[in-house]
């Protein structure tokens, strides 16, 4: 047996996807996980301390990670109608926010990327805080405006705040493509067949899940910040499809054209590393 340490957020659509892979319900090829579990931020950072062996990642943190990690090609986060969404009390512009502070998830989140992406200057204002918080943040007047990701976007009205900007919606009108959210990463160093067979492992625990769709609620609603079934299922329906059994030639394309705007943008470094180890 192999071990290999495996981190992934508590959010409904990765404890989804992991819920067979970690309960023994699958054949995992002889390899052991020991599940670690915290907002995608910290794993970014646990990433970029190669703390991890496998582990879900923002594609912004991919684009500094690409010399140590390799990106699989199952269990990613990427969609349409699926990207953060920037709110606030007031109906700003988008051009009033940077003289006013923005909440946001983490440093190196897709979100955040795409807000720089949008217009680099609203970097300027800035205050980062755990994604759960940040609605609140908004409502109680702590930040101007609030970035706001996972399942917040299903329940941001519910504060009496609104919409300025969906990110994933311009990026979509903007490029064409998905929006490419996270994705999950294996050290390079475990080599290619490795890579390989976790990939296939990671692919059964997704088939399981689809197949046995209530089977893993009261592990998600455990760790989930929003308990009620009706975000859950919409949450799932919504970061868990058909990019996440296998990304796909859009999807790759996505991936690719985040990281090129990253790199014209200078917000990440150029990299020769291929995404994905070999087939």
């Amino acid at each position: 047996m192999r071990d290999l340490t495996l981190g992934y957020s508590p959010c409904p659509n990765d404890t989804f996807i992991f819920y067979a892979l970690v309960h023994g319900k699958i054949d995992t090829d002889h390899l052991g996980f020991r599940e670690i579990l915290d907002d995608v931020e910290s794993l970014n950072q646990m990433a970029r301390r190669s703390q991890l062996d496998v582990t879900k990642a923002s594609f912004h943190a991919y684009g500094h990670l690409r010399e140590t990690y390799c990106l699989l090609r199952s269990g990613g986060a990427l969609g349409k109608g699926c990207g953060p969404l920037v709110v606030a009390r007031e109906a700003y512009e988008m051009s009033d926010l940077k003289s006013r502070i923005i909440a946001i998830p983490g440093e190196h989140t897709t979100a955040f990327l795409l807000l720089r992406i949008f217009d680099d200057s609203l970097k300027e204002n800035i205050r980062i805080m755990p994604f759960h918080t940040i609605i609140e943040a908004v409502r109680s007047g702590e930040v101007d405006a609030g970035l706001i990701i996972h399942e917040s976007r299903f329940t941001y009205h519910r504060s009496g705040l609104r919409k300025i900007i969906d990110l994933g919606d311009w990026w979509e009108k903007e490029t064409g493509l998905p929006i490419p959210l996270g994705g999950i990463l294996a050290k390079r160093e475990l080599g290619d067949d490795l890579i390989r067979r976790i990939d296939r492992v990671l692919r059964r625990s997704i088939g399981y899940a689809f197949s046995h769709r209530g089977e893993p609620l009261s592990y998600i609603k455990r760790h989930s910040q929003e308990i009620e079934d009706d975000v859950i299922e919409s949450h799932i329906g919504l970061y868990v499809n058909s990019y996440s059994l296998n990304i796909g030639e859009d999807g790759l394309a996505a991936v690719e054209e985040i990281l090129r705007k990253a790199e014209e943008r200078g917000i990440i470094k150029k990299s020769s590393m291929t995404l994905f180890a070999p087939i």
